[in-house]
Formats: structure tokens, C-alpha cells, sequence
């Protein structure tokens, strides 16, 4: 019963959002190499899109439970409904990913409903039945890891050799890119002169970086370097990025908003550089092996963009804004005690050296609150 060499047919569960899927995904491909098993994945409505560009995912269920946040966690009835659905795929297994600040009993007892023999989860707390496959968590107490290491540890439990630890996304079709730079263009930016990427929006508050500094930012990259920007976002972010336009009108163009997924993800493939808070985005990019400034919100230390390059220039939450999450309120008081603001001539110092240097620098693994030093 305990066994998972004969797993065939196993449920990956990944409930939050589109840049922890994307953490996962190493842990994905080596668990689908190791058993050359069928992956469905669980995943959140946020999350969902991202799961086509991960190749080791054969199979899609999409629910936003109510023990993550989400817009609008689906209620009682259709938990039934899902998680009847589960059980009626007959799963040899299951695996639950979450960040060391995430519960997985919700998920495990789902799982146990369903009637799931084979469940594998880190948990702070002995969950006796719930779990026959349990990791104690230790983190962040006594380390740290990136996540995409905490999730290859996870499966590495059960046997799964890992061949690479690489973030691979599926690259967007040549002709998607094509569709892209017209549009850029004809909405203004000249080819002939310097572009780069700049995402201001992120889904919660307490990550925002304060729109008037970007504005101070891009303002001097543009006045002394002549540099344009393609601002990105989604369509609830489209009021931030047009005040970026209205800020410099003659070098920023919007394409919050306008872009599919896969228009997104090539627009940043292509980049020579992106720009953004500590989101998808930044994830993706990293993937891609395309430069990153990374503004990063002092929330989780390990989820810096694996493998990236460029600078992480970190800043703190603000009081009010923080979680009241236990274990997040410890690396408040620990990790991130000496946080430091990040002022616009910050980023303008780290987007030159990025541009000016020929081999740009690898980002850390995880950060805390010191400002880094830039070359």
C-alpha cells in the first residue's frame, strides 16, 4: 500500500498561484521521469493557464479551495462534486506542494475523502492517518531552502532521482512573438532604440512597490538613457500601467491587459531585460534566462526567481500589511529585521548594470533584509 514504484496514475496538488506551480515544475518532471507516470494536476483558477507550458503535466483539475486565497473560493456543494470526481479517476497517489507557511491537512483530508491510499506532504504536525507518506517540516525554524529545492526534497522521500533542476516552460510559438513586436510597435516603441520590460502590478498590496517611485525611475532611465518601456499587467492592473504611460507619453506603451498568456510569456523571452515585483512574471522570465531587476517584497524569502540573473533588490512590508501568519511574523522579527527601503536611483543603478554588464551576475537563492551591493 506504501509503495509508489508501481504509481502510475498520480494527482499533483499545487493550490496557490502561478509562480509556486512554476516552482514545482522541476519536481514534476523528475517524479513523471522516475515512474514514467501519469500527472494530473490540482490547481487553483489562477494557476490554471500556466500548466499547458509544463510538459510533465498530462491532465488538468481546477478548483480554488477556501483554505488559500483566491478571488473566490468555490463553495460546499461543488467540493463534493470534486471531490467525487477524484475518487472516480482512481489516482494510485497523490502529492500535496505547498510553501512551509501553508496547512496541507485541508488538502490531506480532501485527498483522504477521496479515498487517495498513497498521500505524500511536508506537515508541521503528525497527521497521523491523514498522510501515509509524512515529512516533518522544520522550515524555516531550523533552515531555509528556494522552494523549487523544498519540492524536489519532497519527492526525493519516495524514491524520485532528480535528473536536472531546471525550470522548462514550453517556448511560445515564433509566429506569437511575431503578433507581439507589431504591436509594440505600432503602438510606438522605436526598435532602433533600447526596450525593456516593466511589470508594477502584483496581485496583493502588501508586495506593492509605490508607484511614484517607479515613475522617478523610469523617468531617469529615459531622460539619460534614452531607455523605452513596454509595461505589463493584467486587466485589473491596467490603471497603474496607464499612469506609467501618462507619466512619460513619448517612451512607454501598455500592453496590460492585451496579451494572452503565451503573447506574455514570449513577450518576455524576448525582453533584454524585465523589471518587476516578486511575481509570476519574474518567474517566467527567469525560466527564459532573460535578465531581471526583481523589486522583491520581504514576504517569503525562498522565492526568488530560480537560476535567475540580475539583481533582487529586496524592501519591507509594511507594518500594517504584514501576515499574521506565525510562522511569516518569525522571519519578520528574524530574517528581515534590517530590511531597507529601495529608492528609484536603486533600480536605475541595477537596470544599467544589467545592461552594461557582459556577464550578468546570478541572483541568490534566497534573500533577507540587507540591501544587496550592486556591481
Amino acid at each position: 500500500m506504501t509503495r509508489w514504484e508501481n504509481c502510475r496514475n498520480v494527482l499533483c496538488v499545487r493550490l496557490d498561484n502561478m509562480g509556486d506551480l512554476i516552482m514545482s515544475a522541476p519536481a514534476l518532471a523528475a517524479l513523471k521521469k522516475t515512474y514514467a507516470c501519469r500527472i494530473t494536476l490540482l490547481t487553483s483558477s489562477q494557476a490554471r493557464g500556466m500548466a499547458d507550458f509544463i510538459t510533465a503535466i498530462d491532465d488538468v483539475l481546477t478548483f480554488d479551495v477556501p483554505w488559500v486565497k483566491n478571488d473566490g473560493p468555490t463553495g460546499r456543494e461543488a467540493m463534493a462534486t470534486l471531490i467525487q470526481q477524484i475518487r472516480s479517476r482512481h489516482f494510485d497517489a497523490a502529492v500535496i506542494f505547498t510553501t512551509f507557511s501553508q496547512n496541507p491537512l485541508p488538502t490531506a483530508m480532501m485527498l483522504y475523502e477521496a479515498g487517495i491510499a498513497r498521500t505524500l506532504a511536508y506537515c508541521r504536525e503528525n497527521p497521523y492517518s491523514l498522510l501515509s507518506h509524512w515529512v516533518p517540516d522544520a522550515e524555516p525554524y531550523s533552515f531555509i531552502r528556494h522552494q523549487v529545492q523544498r519540492d524536489l526534497d519532497l519527492v526525493q522521500h519516495i524514491g524520485v532521482e532528480t535528473a536536472h533542476d531546471d525550470v522548462l516552460l514550453r517556448s511560445p510559438a515564433e509566429s506569437v512573438w511575431q503578433h507581439v513586436y507589431e504591436k509594440i510597435r505600432s503602438l510606438g516603441i522605436r526598435p532602433d532604440k533600447p526596450w525593456i520590460v516593466v511589470h508594477p502590478g502584483v496581485s496583493e498590496v502588501k508586495r506593492e512597490y509605490p508607484l511614484a517611485h517607479w515613475k522617478d525611475a523610469c523617468r531617469i532611465l529615459h531622460t539619460h538613457y534614452g531607455i523605452q518601456f513596454v509595461v505589463t499587467g493584467t486587466e485589473r492592473e491596467i490603471p497603474i500601467a496607464n499612469e506609467l504611460v501618462e507619466a512619460l507619453p513619448h517612451a512607454t506603451v501598455s500592453l496590460a491587459g492585451m496579451l494572452p498568456l503565451e503573447g506574455f510569456m514570449a513577450l518576455l523571452r524576448q525582453a533584454r531585460l524585465v523589471v518587476t515585483v516578486n511575481t509570476a512574471t519574474a518567474h517566467i522570465a527567469a525560466a527564459f534566462h532573460t535578465p531581471l531587476v526583481v523589486l522583491y517584497a520581504l514576504t517569503n524569502p525562498q522565492h526568488v526567481p530560480w537560476k535567475g540573473r540580475g539583481y533582487v533588490l529586496p524592501y519591507p512590508v509594511p507594518p500594517g500589511l504584514r501576515s499574521k501568519n506565525e510562522v511569516l511574523r518569525h522571519l519578520q522579527e528574524t530574517c528581515f529585521a534590517e530590511a531597507t527601503e529601495v529608492h528609484p536611483e536603486d533600480i536605475v543603478q541595477a537596470v544599467c548594470s544589467v545592461l552594461l554588464l557582459k556577464e550578468i551576475p546570478a541572483m541568490p537563492e534566497l534573500v533577507t533584509g540587507r540591501t544587496l551591493t550592486l556591481v
